[in-house]
């Protein structure tokens, strides 16, 4: 990464060679876990190799040069891992710690050999400026100096080790990096120049609208918390522009030098449109910043078909054969001529330059402003981007949590880690006719976790696995020298998975602390499941979050904010914000029915039947689109049973859509395995004319819950069955025992939060600007309590407390007169 200090463009010797060298192939089926201990262990092998070399050895040597190059200045950095002297001749040893056979290697890997030759260069540029401090002369163009080049390559495994050696006189080595410094100043100027006309852009801008109620205070919170380097949590209501409040401060701040790129972070593919047409808002004001949407691998590759995997390797993928020649042409074009890349312009250029459309997208990623894209981008140890993310690795980046909520679950899951005893048995038998010794230590493995299942037929918390932990390290080391030797096999598919499971396990099983549970379950007869459970995922996301400069959280549900503090940073002492609605509390009905319940032990036909007449009551007395939310798949279905039986639905159709028979409503069903245009054909239901009204029956939690924006007459009301609490289940008793052995609510953390998101998100999908009109009706007589009324927004402190007889004369009121 290369970091812009007025005209001055500071870069590391390694990121100089490695971009301007790269060449060949993408290649995944060579990528495993020594590629992430490769860093490790040649930390580990370069220590041992220096201590080795005597005392006129000088180890990890600092060096760094400034090289004017006409209207900017290249910062040229770094260490070498050796610097010596040989027959009175300064030399540099780069040592390269690597897992493939150098026996076969006939000459030094060229961009090592550039590495070792940069620092050389700026050895002999130091040794210079020192001679001429001593004596008083200096030779012209260094002449008479030589350096030589020693590329010691060491395998990790058998630490056999074998060198390259070449003398060059000063001449010879100036030439070759003057050569790389002309080349990367192409790209410099264009960082420098495009920084300056955006800085001058961004001073002159001005917020996009008039501020709505509480807009400029989300605004300011936003700008001092990056000028102080700090999280910020911000909850706002629906509607209140959370975006561009957040968006605008921060290209603000990037423009006074406090950022220098923005990552608006997201966990639904709507929320990064938002976030898109905010940016082209501000370009519309004036904004001359870059932008770009990443888009995950299988959604971009043009050989995947839905659902499919990509094939990333020369063999399977055009794109992937030589992209690495032709990549860093395509990135130099597009960043001179466009200022965004969405998804159809990178498939566009990646189609002209024959360039993998994914890898490209990261590679132009690097010179572009704005970043928006998932959560796993940062947070994800799989999938996180190592080009900003990885091991030592950091910058001047801004973290805009949007939909913050989200990140809880998201981050349990990225950090948690799951294997089934039944894969081993699988791959087992498929390696058997190849690898006698891989079989032998998964069948030890799967005899661990044998012993586990015989223990309990109950879910088990365990204290250590070590010993298993030990086994499967073994096993995993077998695993990576089978893929190098067996890529083509039968069954590389379930190889392939246990592989990557594995890998993450114990990649996971490394951060084990005391946020984390281990436990076995028996998930059916034929399957048992052991799993590393990150409860608390705030130390994980913390060691992402620390590699940026600040972050701020945001959503219209981060209720109780302590709660989010607690998971999100592992703080309550953070600066929380908290923005007033802006809407006319006289255009919205809340109202609470207290002789309803979703209960489980009240879930029955009768129950179906009284949740059914509250609905076909709202939807009557004013004619418009309603979505109602259930607490799950079979509630939905009883009610919408109960409803057929009345005459008022036919059969489900393939979109699980069903058409009113009478006086309506029009009901349509949310199925559990929608498509993206199964979805779409969803939500246009609600720009539809019809005679009747709509009710489009959901699932709390689900795709409609959140992130969709039907404003005006598009949706006039929520109808909310239930509190959200999750099924009870293993994993949630889990969270629930852990956070009472800490002495806090367990059921509060584990159930009542997150459930109550759900009902918060669903509610939060009417009234979304100053001009609508609605109806909130929440069914479930706990809504009540006193527990569940703490967890409630400020501007719903006025609701009405209805039962089934008393709401017809509530909404007429409403509809007729407005909330009085």
């Amino acid at each position: 990464m290369t970091r812009l200090e007025e005209n001055k463009i500071r870069i590391s010797v390694r990121n100089l060679v490695e971009f301007l060298l790269r060449d060949g192939d993408i290649d995944n089926r060579r990528k495993g876990k020594k590629d992430l201990d490769a860093m490790a262990a040649g930390a580990k092998i370069h220590r041992k190799i220096q201590g080795r070399m005597g005392i006129g050895y000088k180890a990890e040597v600092a060096l760094k040069a400034d090289f004017e190059m006409e209207d900017i200045v290249i910062c040229l950095e770094g260490r070498a891992d050796g610097v010596f002297e040989k027959d009175g001749i300064l030399n540099v040893d780069e040592i390269k710690g690597v897992y493939w056979d150098i026996e076969k290697l006939e000459e030094p890997v060229p961009v090592h050999r550039a590495q070792a030759l940069c620092y050389a260069y700026m050895a002999l540029l130091l040794r210079e400026r020192e001679t001429v401090g001593t004596d008083g002369e200096k030779k012209a163009g260094g002449e008479g100096l030589r350096a030589g080049i020693q590329l010691t390559y060491c395998h990790l495994e058998t630490e056999e080790i074998r060198r390259f050696r070449e003398v060059l006189n000063f001449a010879e080595i100036e030439g070759y990096v003057r050569h790389l410094l002309e080349e990367y100043a192409n790209w410099g100027r264009y960082q420098y120049y495009h920084r300056q006309m955006r800085n001058v852009s961004i001073r002159e801008l001005n917020f996009p609208f008039p501020y709505r109620q509480g807009q400029r205070e989300l605004a300011v919170s936003t700008y001092r918390a990056i000028q102080r380097g700090k999280p910020l949590f911000i909850q706002a209501p629906t509607g209140i522009g959370k975006t561009m409040s957040v968006l605008f401060p921060s290209v603000k701040a990037v423009g006074e030098g406090l950022g220098d790129k923005i990552f608006y972070l997201t966990a639904k593919t709507i929320t990064r449109t938002v976030a898109e047409e905010a940016m082209e808002i501000l370009r519309e004001n004036g904004l001359r910043a870059s932008s770009i949407t990443l888009t995950a691998k299988e959604k971009l590759c043009p050989l995947v078909s839905e659902g499919g995997k990509a094939e990333c390797n020369p063999v399977a993928c055009p794109y992937a054969r030589g992209h690495y020649d032709r990549v860093n042409e395509a990135v130099f074009d597009y960043i001179h001529q466009k200022e965004t890349a969405g998804r159809e312009d990178i498939l566009a250029w990646s189609e002209r330059y024959q360039v993998c459309p994914h890898e490209f997208s990261l590679d132009l990623s690097v010179w572009l402003d704005v970043i928006i894209c998932d959560y796993n981008y940062v947070f994800d140890p799989n999938v996180q981007l190592k080009r900003y993310f990885g091991e030592g690795m950091g910058g001047d980046y801004l973290f805009l949590v949007d939909e913050a909520h989200n990140l809880v679950e998201r981050a349990r899951e990225m950090y948690s880690a799951s294997l089934y005893k039944e894969s081993f048995l699988t791959v087992r038998n498929l390696v058997k006719p190849h690898s006698p010794r891989l079989e032998r230590k998964l069948s030890r493995c799967n005899k661990l976790l044998l012993e586990m299942k015989r223990e309990s037929d109950e879910p088990m918390v365990r204290d250590s696995i070590d010993q298993f932990a030990l086994a499967l390290t073994g096993a995993f080391s077998e695993m990576e020298k089978f893929q190098e030797e067996f890529r083509v096999m039968d069954g590389n598919e379930e190889f392939g998975n246990l592989y990557l499971q594995v890998r993450h396990f114990l990649n996971m099983y490394d951060r084990l602390d005391d946020s984390y549970c281990i436990y076995t379950e028996h998930v059916s007869r034929e399957s048992f499941l052991l799993k590393l459970l990150c409860v608390n995922p705030a130390e994980n996301l913390s060691l992402c979050l620390e590699k940026g400069n600040s972050t701020v959280f945001f959503s219209a549900t981060l209720l109780p904010v302590q709660y989010y503090k607690e998971l999100l940073c592992g703080s309550t002492e953070e600066y929380a914000v908290y923005a007033p609605s802006p809407f006319d509390a006289s255009k919205r009905l809340l109202a609470i029915g207290k002789d309803v319940s979703s209960r489980y032990k009240r879930r029955n036909s009768r129950e179906y039947l009284k949740v059914l007449d509250y609905v076909l009551t709202a939807v009557r007395q004013k004619k418009g689109n309603y979505l109602v939310y259930f607490p799950s798949y079979a509630y939905m279905h009883g009610v919408y049973e109960a409803a057929q039986d009345r005459g008022l639905a036919g059969e489900l159709s393939g979109m699980e859509a069903g058409t009113g028979q009478t006086d309506g409503p029009d009901i349509i069903l949310q199925s559990g395995h929608m498509t993206e245009q199964d979805r779409e054909l969803f939500l246009a239901e609600f720009s539809r004319d019809r005679e009747h009204s709509l009710a489009a029956f959901c699932v709390m939690g689900g795709v409609f819950s959140e992130g969709i924006d039907l404003k005006g007459e598009k949706l006039i009301g929520v109808i909310i069955v239930g509190t959200g609490l999750a099924q009870i289940c293993t994993e949630r008793e889990i969270l629930k025992g852990w956070y009472e052995k800490r002495g806090k609510d367990g059921f509060a953390y584990a159930y009542r939060y997150p459930g109550m998101n759900k009902v918060l998100q669903a509610a939060g999908r009417v009234i979304r600007t100053d001009t609508d009109e609605g109806i909130i009706l929440l069914l479930d007589d706990r809504f009540l309590y006193g527990e569940y009324q703490r967890l409630f927004p400020r501007e719903w402190s006025d609701y009405y407390v209805i039962n089934y007889e008393s709401l017809p004369g509530i909404l007429c009121s409403f509809w007729e007169n407005g909330r009085k």
